[in-house]
C-alpha cells in the first residue's frame, strides 16, 4: 500500500504540524533556511541579546545542511544534502524556546532535550543521507545568503524550494520518535 505524501507550504503554522504524525511523508514548498553550528551560535546570540535577525524565524524551517554552491551570475545550488543533526543538539533547545521555528530537517535525529522542547512546538523531518543531488533538484533559487564570512557551508542560505523531499516525520510534536522505536 502506497502512502500519500502530505504537501506543506511555507510559512509553516502550528496547525500544519499538529496534523503530522511520526511516520508521515511530506514535501515542503516555499522558503527554508540552512543552518549549521556557527549559524546556530550566531542566531542564539542575536535572540538572547534582542538583536534583529536578517531573516525570519517565526513559522520557519531550518535545514541542517552545508550546501555546495557555485556562483556565476548568481548563486546556484550544486548539492544540498543533510548534515548530522546531533551536532546542533547543544543549540537547539534554546533556539526552539526563543523562536517560532516549526520544523527541523536533517539526518540522524536529535537528543531527548531537543525532543522535549519540540513538544507542542516543532517537528523533526528526516532527509535520507546521500541524496544531496536529489535535494538540489528541488531547490528552485537562492533568495539570499547571510553571514557568508563563515564560509559557504556554514552561512545561512534562504532557499526557495518546490516539493522538497520526500521527508519523513521522524519526530512529531507529540514526542513520538521513530529513532526511539528503532532502538527499542
Amino acid at each position: 500500500m502506497e502512502r500519500a505524501i502530505k504537501k506543506l507550504k511555507m510559512p509553516l503554522k502550528q496547525g500544519d504540524i499538529k496534523k503530522l504524525k511520526a511516520g508521515d511523508l511530506v514535501v515542503i514548498s516555499g522558503t527554508i533556511l540552512t543552518a549549521r553550528d556557527r549559524a546556530h551560535a550566531r542566531i542564539l546570540d542575536f535572540l538572547e541579546n534582542g538583536k534583529k535577525l536578517p531573516f525570519e524565524l517565526d513559522d520557519s524551517v531550518i535545514y541542517h545542511c552545508g550546501p555546495l554552491m557555485r556562483k556565476d551570475r548568481g548563486w546556484e545550488v550544486v548539492t544540498a544534502g543533510p548534515t548530522t543533526s546531533s551536532r546542533m543538539n547543544r543549540f537547539t533547545p534554546k533556539l526552539l524556546a526563543l523562536s517560532g521555528v516549526r520544523a527541523i530537517i536533517g539526518k540522524g535525529g536529535m537528543n531527548d532535550d531537543v525532543v522535549g522542547k519540540m513538544r507542542n512546538h516543532a517537528v523533526y523531518l528526516a532527509f535520507t543521507g546521500g541524496c544531496a543531488a536529489l535535494a538540489a533538484e528541488n531547490i528552485k533559487k537562492v533568495k539570499a545568503v547571510h553571514w557568508l564570512e563563515f564560509g559557504i557551508p556554514e552561512a545561512v542560505w534562504e532557499l526557495e524550494v518546490e516539493e522538497f523531499g520526500p521527508l519523513l516525520v521522524a519526530i512529531d510534536m507529540y514526542g513520538n520518535n521513530l529513532y526511539d522505536k528503532i532502538k527499542a
